[in-house]
């Protein structure tokens, strides 16, 4: 049974930086984070994949936020630095387990066969 668990949310002013952390356990082929607003629906924010780093990122976030991964640990982090208010969200991470890896695949969350609980990320103004 393949199990995420996130970990390093929580508030933050505008401009300030917070990690986000997501182990997994199982076969992983690419991994990635979406955020989510109520009301609004989940959005796709980064991903990497497992064989060669390769990365993507959302235009909203490009230059603000790294995405990470540590193989011996299984563990993809999100770094977010310079957080505006809209990036306020609850956040999940996805694990991929087969198939491509390209970036319109990674960057749709019907692609990906796992995800964690959700962890709130709000940035006050």
């Amino acid at each position: 049974q393949v199990q995420l668990v996130e970990s390093g949310g929580g508030l933050v002013q505008t401009g300030g930086s917070l990690r986000l952390s997501c182990a997994a356990s199982g076969r992983t082929v690419a991994m990635g984070w979406f955020r989510q607003v109520p009301g609004k629906e989940r959005e796709f924010v980064t991903a990497i994949t497992w064989s060669d780093r390769s990365t993507y990122y959302a235009d909203s976030v490009k230059g603000r936020f790294t995405i990470s991964r540590d193989n011996a640990k299984n563990t993809v982090y999100l770094q977010m630095n310079s957080l505006k208010p809209e990036d306020t969200a609850v956040y999940y991470c996805a694990l991929k387990t087969r198939g491509l890896v390209l970036a319109n695949v990674l960057a749709v969350g019907a692609h990906y066969d796992y995800w964690g609980q959700g962890t709130q990320v709000t940035v006050s103004s």
